[in-house]
Parts: C-alpha cells; structure tokens; sequence
C-alpha cells in the first residue's frame, strides 16, 4: 500500500481569475503565492517548504505580539509560548500553523476553516475561518471568527503576506501610506512604548503621506490614523521604478498596519534580507492584549459568547 502525503505546507489550493494567480497552503491558511500576468505580487515560496518568516500567514487570535507572553484579561493572568524567543515574545497567535480544514471551493474562491482549542495560554474555543476570493481588483481575503467558549475571548486578526513591488532592489521602491500616527517600538524587542505624529518623530522615516522612495530605510513599526479614500478604504501603495507595484486595501475594521522591510540581523548575507515588504493589516495594536498599559485605543476585540466578527483586505496589482 502506498501512502500520499501532503507537501509540508498542507494541501495546496490553486484561484485562478482575471490574470490573477493565488497558491493557498492549508497550514496557517496561508497565501503562498500571489501573481498577476505572470508577476509575483508576493514573496513566494515552494509548497513543500516550511513556510519562512510567516510569509502569508492567517493571524489569529493576535496579530504582532504579546510581549513576555504575559497578559490579563477579565481579572485573570495567562502566559503564552514564547514564539520569538529571541526577543521574548509570543508572536503572531495560535492559528499560524494549524492546518485549516476545506469548508468550500470554486475555481476563484477557497474557504478554509479551524478551530484553536482552549489551552492555558488561552482558554478559549474560537473557530477562524478565512475565505481567499479572487477577481478583477485583485485577491480579496475575509476572515471570520466565532467565539465558541462560553464566555468573552480577547482576539484580534490580520494577515502576514511580504510585497514584492517589480524587479527594482527594495531600496528603489516607493512606498506611500497616508497614515497620521506611528508606534515607536523599543529597539531591542519591538515593545510598544508611545504613538507618535509622523511628522514629529523622524519624519524622514515615518511620513508616507506623499509617496517617497524607501532608500535604506528600515520600518518594523505599527501605524494608525490613516486616512480613507472615497470608499472609506485605507490604502497602502509600494510601486517599482518600473511603473508596476502592488497596493493593498483594507477597512475600518482594521485601524492599525504593520510594516516590515524585512531586515536580517545578518544582512546582506541572509538571502531573504530585504527581499520582500510586509504589510499587515491588523485589527488591532501591537500588544493589544495588554491594552490597559497604554494611552492610545489598541483596538483589542472583546469577542463574545457565539458572537462572530470578521476583517477583509485585498492585495491588487498596479
């Protein structure tokens, strides 16, 4: 008897619409690979490889971290498994490598679904299901979360994809965000410690509110306040000297973006050094599970007994 396995990123499921092209692992639910005519819009990687550094990876029940792994909620005080050891913070939440179960499938749309079961980091039952949707304006992706457990569960949600802008190194690329506020982070473990106006704090750094090309910058930052267009969207542009580019749209539901230009410690040398730009939206702060400790609104989701909430971004090609 002979036995099949599944590549080591879970079962592959391939969307094809409108010159788009979406690869979507079931481990993490996590998009893999991303192009338009032929184009990578994302940083892939092959199926049958660990996924690296979270690349696409569905976020749940946290986005970002929870620093030391330590938070209270409702009177009572949980620890969670430190998944970035080397800066002492859980990262990213539970669902990352969890492998989603197939809910539905067409030629241009697959949902997934899990369930992360209560532990002692975090009691509670809550079922993710996302839903990647392909069309015209690019990759839609739609996550929904329903709280199972029979009382109120922190969560909040995003998505981890890198950005690959054109053939240009990233240094050339052009980056345009209209977001009004950033999150300074300590240097050594990314901890929030205090928003920001952009224009305030290293504005040569943070202000994106005109696009301007990146250069040697570095971000791994949170921002907010960020301006909506006509259709009440947030909008993040990355464009190559080229003339191509990628942007990313999302709602209100998710008032916060990470971006990531995704240094190494090791540089040059790392071969996924600077290679991709991460973009994530989020639904809530860096270390909104400990909310209480900051000055700002975090954005942590109470999510209720049998309530579901949901969050939906697109990735479209310029």
């Amino acid at each position: 008897m002979t036995e099949t396995t599944s590549p080591v990123s879970g079962v592959d499921y391939s969307l094809r619409a409108d010159g788009y092209e979406a690869h979507i692992a079931s481990v993490g639910a996590t998009l893999r690979v991303l192009r338009h005519d032929g184009r990578d819009l994302i940083v892939p990687f092959d199926a049958d490889e660990v996924r690296p550094d979270y690349r696409g990876a569905t976020l749940a029940p946290w986005p970002n971290r929870v620093v030391g792994g330590t938070y209270t909620f409702d009177g009572a005080e949980y620890v969670t498994p430190l998944t970035e050891p080397e800066r002492s913070q859980a990262l990213h939440g539970l669902a990352a490598w969890l492998d989603f179960a197939l809910v539905s499938r067409t030629e241009s749309e697959v949902t997934l679904a899990a369930v992360i079961q209560p532990q002692t980091g975090y009691p509670w039952r809550v079922r993710v299901e996302t839903t990647y949707a392909l069309a015209a304006d690019g990759l839609t992706q739609t996550v929904r979360a329903t709280n199972e457990s029979g009382g109120p569960a922190p969560f909040g949600t995003g998505p981890h994809p890198y950005l690959i802008a054109g053939p240009a190194p990233l240094d050339e690329w052009t980056l345009a965000l209209p977001a009004a506020s950033v999150l300074e982070v300590t240097p050594d473990r990314l901890s929030p410690v205090r928003l920001h106006p952009v224009d305030a704090h290293e504005p040569g750094r943070f202000d994106r509110r005109a696009a301007r090309p990146l250069g040697d910058v570095q971000l791994d930052h949170a921002f907010t306040d960020i301006e909506k267009d006509a259709a009440g969207l947030a909008v993040l542009r990355v464009t190559d000297p080229s003339g191509v580019g990628v942007e990313v749209a999302w709602g209100p539901e998710c008032p916060w973006v990470q971006v990531y230009t995704g240094d190494k410690a090791d540089g040059p040398a790392n071969p996924s050094h600077r290679l991709g730009m991460a973009v994530e939206p989020m639904t809530c702060a860096p270390d909104a599970f400990n909310a209480d400790r900051y000055d700002y609104d975090a954005g942590l989701i109470v999510l209720e007994s049998g309530v579901t909430v949901s969050a939906s971004w697109r990735i479209g090609a310029i």
